[in-house]
């Protein structure tokens, strides 16, 4: 999320914290990996979730659990977070561990949060065990690709807070990759292309690349983006591409404006942010299912806030730009049309 005073609470917090010893793995150079030469498309399932945020929630792995076992049951095809999953320290390796219980593909994007307390995009990565910063992969007949949308904006001219950018050398890798394929494709960024409010600042910019993918291509090649970041629930379409807003497993932030909800003192102590939130009762995640005649689905899910709602305590309907509500909505999209 974009709150600049969160950054600031966690950026003291985590000089307490203990972090593991820096990673000396060298990361290789973002490239496109298991490309195919468009074979037949088949179905295709795979599950989404974003903004668990285990480093504030006090219930994450439990949240995380739940989604895994559910993928495990489902036998989805691949599954994916979307950033704002956890920073690596070592506290949080039984959290890692229960992510890796899925035994098919995992696939992580980078968030904001997750550098928190000082850390690379590097060791953020190799503590995942993620293959790069951003990076591209097929899977039944689709391309996918995922974006960091956390990198640093040179101009002095920038928004405060967090970065939120894609720069020169990582748009140039992104036509390449776009070139190169002959599949329809599906962006993961974890700050949202098509929003303006905490977006990604270049995102108009990186959307013109994904359009004049599509013009090269003589069809519509780029179809989908999904993101998570803003903790709400919405879908634009720009230009004939479909902009997914996946809402965070977990909470809405709410900062010290509105709310101080107090859990227990060990709580409290332990994960000292939590009180700024208003937390989903039950983890909300989804799985997109697309067809082989291009049709796509995204599964509904819905629970109810801990405590009283963000409207009464007294947040005003609209002020994230959309309603703050629990819920993933369904949606269905044919993505040949």
């Amino acid at each position: 999320m974009k709150n600049q005073n969160r950054r600031n609470f966690i950026q003291k917090l985590a000089v307490g914290g203990l972090m593991i010893t820096p990673f000396k793995k060298i990361i290789a150079s973002p490239v496109s990996v298991q490309l195919s030469n468009a074979p037949a498309k088949v179905n295709i399932r795979f599950g989404i979730c974003a903004d668990i945020h285990q480093d504030i929630m006090h219930d994450g792995e439990k949240r995380l659990q739940v989604f895994v076992d559910d993928m495990q049951k489902q036998k989805i095809d691949f599954i994916i977070q979307l950033g704002d999953f956890c920073r690596p320290y070592e506290r949080n390796l039984p959290f890692l561990k229960i992510w890796e219980q899925f035994t098919g593909p995992r696939y992580h994007v980078i968030g904001n949060h997750d550098n928190d307390g000082g850390f690379s995009h590097d060791q953020v990565i190799a503590f995942w065990k993620a293959p790069f910063k951003y990076y591209s992969f097929d899977k039944n007949g689709y391309h996918f690709v995922v974006l960091n949308g956390n990198e640093h904006n040179p101009s002095p001219d920038r928004p405060v807070g967090y970065a939120r950018f894609i720069g020169k050398e990582q748009q140039a890798w992104l036509e390449k990759d776009l070139q190169q394929t002959k599949l329809t494709t599906i962006i993961f960024c974890h700050q949202g292309l098509d929003n303006d409010m905490g977006g990604i600042e270049n995102a108009t910019q990186i959307r013109l690349i994904l359009e004049r993918a599509n013009q090269d291509a003589g069809f519509k090649k780029v179809r989908l983006v999904f993101s998570g970041h803003h903790h709400l629930d919405y879908q634009n379409e720009i230009n004939d591409i479909f902009y997914v807003q996946i809402n965070s497993m977990s909470y809405q932030w709410l900062g010290d404006s509105y709310v101080k909800m107090r859990y227990n003192a060990e709580i409290d102590q332990k994960y000292p942010y939590i009180k700024y939130t208003v937390p989903y009762k039950d983890p909300i995640y989804t799985v997109a299912e697309i067809d082989s005649r291009g049709s796509f689905s995204l599964k509904g899910a819905s629970t109810s806030f801990v405590g009283p709602s963000p409207i009464e305590l007294g947040m005003p309907k609209h002020e994230m730009g959309y309603e703050v509500v629990p819920t993933i909505s369904p949606r269905k999209i044919n993505l040949n049309s």
